[in-house]
């Protein structure tokens, strides 16, 4: 069947799936379509326009590559089109964004024909890298169309060229009451359709209500776009998918760029603060108002510079449109696009001998309190070649560790495509394989056999699937007091600090080594006293929120909710002996409360085993073939030079901080679980059993994700073991291939297999429910990172909390007393055995033939 046969096929392929347009053309269906436009005449001409134009993604996608030869080839006179001029060829270079098509509109502006339409395709293009060098060539040559080029880009007219923000934006209201989460916008279950954006868009809301897309649809006939309205919007992970679904629905075509959308309004009380970024960066208009006098089907006017929301010409709504730069961000497209869109400029200005250019609205800076810095705004400092850093200052600090993972991998992919990169510019980026690895779809075999060359070529280091979760391998990656990113909002670092983001702001930091970040202020929490017997450090996580609801600085009800945690970075003191494994614990949390960040101050002494561990990690995985080995070997050189001089950076006494939250560990004397199904909403044991509306009986329970450590599948071992097979039922899932090996080298898997678990391969498994699920309707015990509804399976009930009380509720099937878990845990982890328990993987204190077989052993 011929191209254009087959293409129509998939056409009414995807039309009768729910009226999808087609996929953008291969890099193969793209040589296909060249050879009919070379033929005189070309068969259905206008369709095969159609395709050439708007059917293949732009950037440095492969298919990109071929449409950008055949075009250069036009102009060049190397092949003739009976349907393209030369000037036409150029004109559609234009539209390809950057990458590819650079060189040839750059040859274009020799050739007296096309100069001139080059030159204005060129003016427009800001993707340009070190072909502005090319440019700059021609015109100290003397080539007229150069200079004028680089005299564009000097005044911004890539910018000025575009339409500004409007005064007034006429909107119909599409209202979901109370909270939000990227799990009602991007559902895990279909995580493997993330990148096919029409189609992963079908499954919006799909799980929250009713005909969902039919009401979208209705809404639509008034003539108007939609505003995603919510009192809480956008909490969990930090989804690109969950704002690629609302522009699908929502935004507007982007010319050229097949299956993709920009655009939409996204009005929230609260809107948690990475989808908020992530929302700016990809030219959709975040905005934070009160919604109570909003209600779906509502035609309502926005004025983003007047600050007020009007319903039947009255305001019923007020804000600040914030960042003060958003007008900019949205006339540029977003947030990435001004950013590099005035590097641009900057480079131009500088090389004609400008000053600095006034074009653009320049970030509100904070006054300077002549107050100290704490602990992460001198991280962020550093990272910004200044001591340190206020809250509400616009900032560009190094990114020196990026993370991406596997369902937002192939998205941060195709953004890195579009930012037209053939290399990454952040030190380390690292790419896993583990939110898929147990049951992978055909689409995740598919991304298993592509994407790791695809990060490799550019400088990236890539895990395999099995080897477990990104944060247990990207955390012995990192180096003390720097900044870094990941497409996962668990990517929290426990040395350093990391600010998680969406799959276009990790493409962006990979590529460019720096991330834009307007300084959130911080909440300390300070423990002190000592820790009781029978306490985990999972309790003292829980002990967070648990204490600000006791202090008025958290609400559970999502109407009117409150929550200091909201976008601040939350820094921890008065636990410094803990290990580095320990700590993560603690910043991994942080996402749950909806917090930008979290840095943990640790003493000197856990870091440098860690680093020493992890040096010996590094070495071993470039000598069994872990790609890329000289991303790698850096890395471990960076790492020995701390050690030669390990200093910490620590706050300043007299920081300030946005709140202050104290702990004393003398009072915990119980295990805090947070309760069905909500994180924030935690309890002691004792107050769930005296609460007849809490379910008791567990009929699953999930010892796993990256809160866990090798240490916690012991002490679930200790306590199962000679029990025989447990009522609940039992899933195991560690989170590294390194644990799995060494709990099997010691006996562990024997006791799991006795107690009937299900053992999982190490990876995210139960944690994301994208792949397995609990039985619909079960109460589960789970150690994983949140329990929104039907995150671990339909309808399901679940509480979070230590894998020490997950092994007793295992063993009795049931939420046990905190007289039956302070009888059975000390009985089984006793003072004896409790440093063999909870020992850590310390690498370098392992003989070479261990490690190796740690290592290599998946």
């Amino acid at each position: 069947m011929s191209l254009l046969a087959t293409y129509k096929a998939h056409t009414q392929e995807r039309l009768n799936e729910g009226g999808l347009p087609p996929l953008a053309l291969t890099a193969e269906q793209t040589a296909e379509l060249v050879e009919l436009l070379k033929a005189n005449p070309v068969q259905e001409a206008e369709y095969c326009l159609d395709l050439f134009k708007n059917k293949i993604n732009p950037g440095v996608d492969d298919a990109a590559y071929v449409k950008a030869a055949f075009l250069n080839d036009i102009v060049q006179g190397n092949v003739t089109c009976s349907v393209l001029s030369k000037t036409e060829a150029v004109e559609i270079l234009g539209t390809m964004m950057g990458g590819f098509n650079v060189t040839p509109l750059i040859e274009a502006l020799k050739v007296e024909e096309v100069a001139e339409v080059a030159a204005t395709q060129l003016k427009n293009t800001i993707l340009v890298y070190d072909a502005f060098n090319d440019v700059k060539d021609l015109m100290d040559a003397g080539n007229a169309k150069a200079k004028e080029v680089i005299e564009s880009w000097a005044n911004a007219e890539w910018f000025t060229n575009k339409p500004a923000l409007e005064e007034e934006i006429k909107l119909t209201v599409y209202k979901i009451p109370g909270e939000t989460n990227t799990d009602d916008l991007s559902p895990a279950t279909v995580a493997f359709t993330r990148p096919d954006i029409p189609l992963h868009a079908t499954a919006m809301l799909q799980s929250r209500m009713e005909k969902p897309l039919e009401k979208m649809e209705e809404l639509r006939q008034k003539g108007n776009p939609l505003a995603y309205v919510g009192d809480v919007v956008g909490t969990g992970s930090s989804r690109k998918s969950g704002i690629n679904s609302v522009q699908w629905h929502m935004g507007r075509d982007i010319p050229g760029v097949p299956n993709k959308r920009t655009g939409g309004v996204v009005i929230g009380s609260i809107i948690a603060p990475i989808f908020f970024n992530t929302a700016e960066d990809s030219g959709c208009l975040p905005i934070e108002a009160p919604v109570d006098a909003l209600e779906t089907g509502d035609e309502i006017i926005v004025k983003p510079y007047a600050g007020q929301i009007l319903k039947n010409g009255e305001v019923v709504s007020e804000f600040k449109l914030a960042p003060n730069t958003m007008t900019d961000e949205m006339r540029a497209g977003g947030r990435i696009p001004l950013i590099i869109g005035k590097g641009l400029t900057a480079k131009a200005r500088d090389v004609l001998g400008l000053s600095a250019s006034d074009m653009f609205i320049t970030p509100e800076q904070p006054a300077d309190s002549g107050k100290g810095f704490s602990q992460a705004q001198k991280m962020v400092g550093r990272a910004c070649g200044i001591e340190g850093v206020r809250p509400g200052m616009y900032v560009e600090p190094i990114a020196t560790t990026v993370g991406s993972q596997d369902t937002t991998g192939p998205m941060t992919r195709d953004e890195i495509k579009e930012l037209a990169a053939l290399s990454f510019g952040a030190d380390m980026v690292m790419q896993s394989f583990c939110h898929t690895a147990a049951y992978p779809k055909p689409a995740d075999i598919k991304l298993r056999h592509t994407l790791p060359d695809f990060i490799n070529s550019r400088g990236g280091v890539t895990l395999k699937p099995g080897d477990g979760v990104i944060h247990s391998w990207l955390n012995r990656l990192c180096l003390p007091d720097t900044v870094g990113t990941g497409g996962d909002s668990h990517t929290r670092f426990p040395i350093g600090i990391s600010f998680p983001a969406g799959s276009g702001l990790i493409a962006f930091a990979g590529v460019t080594g720096m991330m834009p970040l307007t300084m959130p202020e911080s909440v300390l929490v300070r423990f002190k006293g000592k820790m009781q017997p029978g306490i985990t450090l999972r309790d003292l996580v829980n002990a967070i929120p648990y204490q600000a609801i006791q202090d008025g600085l958290l609400t559970v009800p999502k109407k009117n909710k409150k929550n200091v945690f909201a976008g601040t970075i939350i820094e921890i003191q008065g636990l410094p002996d803990l290990k580095v494994e320990q700590a993560f614990e603690l910043s991994d949390a942080a996402a749950e409360r909806s917090a930008a960040a979290c840095s943990v101050q640790l003493n000197k002494e856990p870091i440098i085993e860690y680093l020493s561990s992890n040096i010996a990690l590094i070495e071993k995985m470039i000598e069994e073939g872990y790609e890329d080995a000289r991303t790698l070997q850096r890395r471990a050189d960076k790492m020995k030079e701390w050690l030669a001089n390990p200093e910490l950076i620590e706050p300043d006494a007299d920081a300030e901080y946005k709140a202050v939250i104290e702990i004393d560990l003398d009072q915990i004397k119980e295990p805090i679980l947070a309760c069905p199904n909500d994180p924030d909403d935690v309890a002691t044991l004792s107050e769930i059993l005296a609460d007849d509306n809490r379910p008791k009986k567990i009929d699953e329970v999930f010892v796993g994700s990256c809160m866990t450590n090798i240490g916690l599948f012991r002490a679930l071992g200790e306590v199962l073991k000679g029990e025989g097979e447990v009522p609940a039922k039992l899933w195991v899932a560690p989170p590294t291939k390194m644990d799995e090996a060494q709990l099997t080298e010691e006996g562990y898997y024997a006791v799991f297999a006795a107690a009937g678990a299900r053992l999982e391969i190490p990876g995210c498994s139960l944690c994301m429910g994208n792949q397995a699920q609990v039985s619909e309707g079960s109460t589960v015990f789970s150690t994983s990172t949140r329990n929104f509804d039907n995150r671990l399976g339909k309808n399901s009930k679940v509480y979070l909390g230590s894998a020490e009380v997950a092994a007793v509720a295992a063993l009795l099937g049931r939420i046990p007393t905190v007289a039956e878990y302070m009888e059975i845990v000390p009985k089984k982890i006793t003072e004896q055995n409790k440093d063999g328990v909870y020992k850590y993987l310390n690498f370098h204190q392992v003989s070479k033939e261990h490690l190796t077989t740690l290592v290599t052993s998946r």
